[in-house]
């Protein structure tokens, strides 16, 4: 057995050293990687020897990228070759078209942990027209009534949990605490910044996305990206400008939905409602299980599993998870049924959920008529009327600029507006959800939304989810189904939250 590493992600400007140093050298790219991965189908030589040769030869390596994905269709190889992207001064709502991506990572700073400052975008649209001082003057006054209520939260916290703020230790949690509630009177224009991981074939589906976008914001934004792309890898990102897929097919179907519905009509709905599911997907799983661990075709093992008692049922879902942690996942038979939830729920909310990749999510725009999610906590402190006063006005200036300028009125909402998400997910994936998110160290918002997405599948899957629910609760969950704790038992993390 032989294991060699093949590459590893360096620091640009350690990179930049390396060429400075090393002048008129060419190979320092992530093309020699994608080139020579795929020729290891048809070449017989070692892997390393073929990375070898690629790296002599980039010229010939760019030209071999550009025929195999080109001509030949074999996208694959562009996977290979991967980016480190710093994302800054990027407004929230532009970065939700980023975070859209499956296949790649982002970690974005965080309202909940960090104090804001005043950092926002004002839309190229908006820019030079009559709309641009009422949208800065509205901002402004969001980040002011941020401020007071930051303050004021920050007392109640420390002043509600005296017994933790007694030690200094714990001062920084207390603040998050009251950040991540005052940040649901800031905008969606409020600049943001993400550190993004992303392999190259995804990266020039986000080129070509953005290229096509409506919004000038993201439009510029994937500008911006190419050009420090381009110079470093022109061979394995080809198709990035826009094309009509994107530009035309949504505008499209709007302009037909607008001739079937009233797409401005919106009644305010459950926050969780379960639409679809698997039927009878308890049934449905077990049979895969047997499935897998049997030579049976999945009907007849569909057909065996219809015909036990429940409690023979039972028997083999506790055999599932008879030894998993709280930090394992589902065994992936969990996959085969699959629930679609309407959703509800702000834009703080929908912050967190959509780091949920690999769900199916569609939204609809933020829209007032939805409401707003209010912090518990600004209720206690009787700041509601005064947040409910600057809610009222920003709905006055998002109608004025939406009858203009519609495509950026949403800029101008803040983390407590709503919008309407459609969700799709299978039973592995929600497990998931709910050991992360229904743990009590998770946002209340959040926690809220996948505590009724549990219960809302329990109904219909009873022994699927009965093991269902957050980290800080698993132990408890075990031992009522077992009898007993799980063998190695859940660490208590240093300054968990077990309140608010």
């Amino acid at each position: 057995m032989k294991v060699y590493l093949a590459g590893y992600n360096v620091d640009a400007e350690v990179l930049g050293e390396l060429q400075q140093k090393a002048a008129g050298r060419d190979d320092i790219t992530p093309e020699v990687l994608s080139a020579a991965y795929a020729r290891i189908s048809r070449d017989p030589r070692p892997i390393n020897e073929i990375r070898k040769d690629a790296r002599t030869e980039v010229e010939r390596a760019r030209k071999s990228n550009k025929t195999i994905i080109f001509k030949m269709g074999h996208h694959s190889v562009a996977e290979h070759a991967v980016f480190n992207l710093d994302i800054l001064e990027v407004s929230r709502l532009a970065m939700e078209e980023v975070e859209k991506f499956r296949l790649c990572s982002y970690t974005e700073k965080s309202q909940r942990y960090i104090t804001l400052d005043k950092g926002f975008v004002v839309p190229q649209e908006i820019k030079g027209t009559e709309f641009q001082s009422l949208f800065v003057d509205m901002i402004r006054e969001q980040n002011e009534a941020y401020a007071v209520l930051f303050e004021k939260l920050k007392e109640h916290v420390f002043g509600k949990y005296h017994d933790l703020a007694g030690d200094p230790k714990n001062h920084s949690l207390l603040e998050g605490w009251a950040k991540e509630d005052a940040r649901y009177i800031t905008a969606l224009a409020t600049e943001s910044q993400v550190g993004q991981t992303i392999n190259a074939r995804t990266l020039e589906l986000l080129l070509r996305r953005f290229a096509s976008h409506p919004l000038a914001e993201v439009k510029s934004l994937g500008r911006a990206i190419y050009e420090q792309i381009a110079p470093v890898a022109p061979s394995i990102v080809i198709f990035h400008e826009a094309n009509d897929r994107d530009l035309k097919t949504y505008p499209e179907l709007q302009e037909v939905s607008r001739k079937i519905v009233n797409i401005h009509s919106s009644g305010i709905s459950k926050q969780v409602d379960l639409v679809e599911w698997t039927q009878d997907g308890d049934e449905v799983i077990l049979a895969t299980l047997l499935h897998s661990c049997s030579h049976l075709s999945y009907e007849e093992c569909l057909g065996i599993v219809k015909n036990l008692p429940p409690q023979q049922q039972k028997i083999i879902f506790k055999t599932a998870w008879r030894h998993m942690q709280f930090y394992d996942s589902m065994l992936r038979e969990f996959e085969y049924v699959n629930f679609t939830f309407n959703i509800v729920l702000s834009a703080a909310c929908f912050g967190q959920l959509k780091r949920h990749r690999m769900t199916t999510i569609t939204t609809q725009s933020y829209n007032p008529n939805l409401g707003i999610t209010v912090p518990e906590s600004i209720k206690e402190i009787g700041m509601e009327k005064y947040f409910g006063k600057i809610i009222d006005k920003t709905n006055r200036v998002y109608d004025m600029i939406k009858k203009e300028i519609p495509l950026v009125a949403p800029y101008i909402l803040t983390n407590a507006h709503r919008r309407r998400v459609l969700m799709r997910l299978n039973a592995r994936e929600l497990y998931h959800i709910s050991r992360l998110r229904e743990d009590a160290h998770a946002q209340w918002d959040i926690r809220n939304i996948s505590q009724a997405m549990a219960n809302e599948a329990k109904k219909v899957m009873p022994l699927a989810f009965a093991f269902i629910g957050g980290k800080d609760k698993y132990n408890e969950i075990y031992q009522h189904i077992y009898g007993q704790p799980p063998k190695i038992t859940q660490a208590v993390l240093p300054g968990a939250r077990k309140i608010k």
